[in-house]
């Protein structure tokens, strides 16, 4: 699976900004998928003791949530940490990662935010940009917005605003645990995003194509600092 647009991830700063406030106004917020039998989460970490980064990715059936297959790819960190601008940093070794796929995904979560962020293009609307994808952000935590509260009961939902503006959604997977934060990525709506993020989380507070793709980095990262 190779991306459908690039661009020169050798940026400063300024130009990665700049690169975001261009790319932004490409992001689909409607639905514009069809069905979906597979879907894919993804997931980086980075290496304690060296600048190595490994994605991975692990793809799902969307109705058994079991897994067809997963990847992992290695790269080193070629920008630096600014926040906000983590898809610099994450998604080359993400791009090596979909090149080895087998199988292509219909929908993508991603463990971090979409549209809210500042920019309205965070690491799920990145994606799904350059691969022309549906995909989703799913966060654990909040990057920015305000919200006036949500239920206690699983698949309450309270709508993540600012500026004004409705952002994603504050969405409790599982009764009584902390809610978890929904945004759009791309070709995809935010009422169908929240419905796809409950569907996957049958039974933990995060959805499945995370947990998956956590796991398969978190081992993959153990091995390779074993070597160390």
């Amino acid at each position: 699976m190779l991306p459908k647009m690039n661009h020169s991830w050798e940026l400063s700063e300024g130009e990665a900004l700049a690169m975001q406030d261009k790319l932004t106004s490409k992001v689909v917020k409607d639905d514009r998928y069809g069905h979906i039998q597979l879907v894919a989460g993804v997931d980086v970490a980075y290496a304690k003791n060296s600048d190595k980064l490994i994605a991975a990715i692990v793809v799902l059936n969307a109705k058994t949530l079991e897994v067809v297959e997963k990847v992992t790819a290695e790269a080193k960190v070629q920008f630096p940490y600014v926040p906000g601008l983590f898809s610099f940093r994450e998604l080359p070794p993400l791009i090596k990662a979909f090149a080895k796929l087998k199988n292509s995904p219909d929908l993508i979560v991603c463990d971090g935010q979409g549209y809210a962020h500042p920019r309205r293009f965070g690491l799920a609307c990145h994606l799904g940009v350059i691969f022309d994808v549906p995909t989703i952000g799913c966060g654990k935590t909040r990057l920015l917005g305000e919200f006036d509260g949500v239920g206690l009961e699983r698949g309450n939902v309270a709508p993540l605003v600012d500026n004004n503006e409705v952002i994603g959604n504050v969405l409790r997977t599982q009764t009584g645990v902390n809610p978890i934060y929904v945004s759009i990525g791309h070709r995809i709506s935010l009422s169908a995003a929240t419905n796809w993020v409950l569907k996957l989380s049958p039974k933990y507070r995060l959805p499945e194509t995370t947990r998956q793709a956590d796991h398969e980095v978190r081992e993959k990262l153990k091995v390779e600092e074993s070597l160390f």
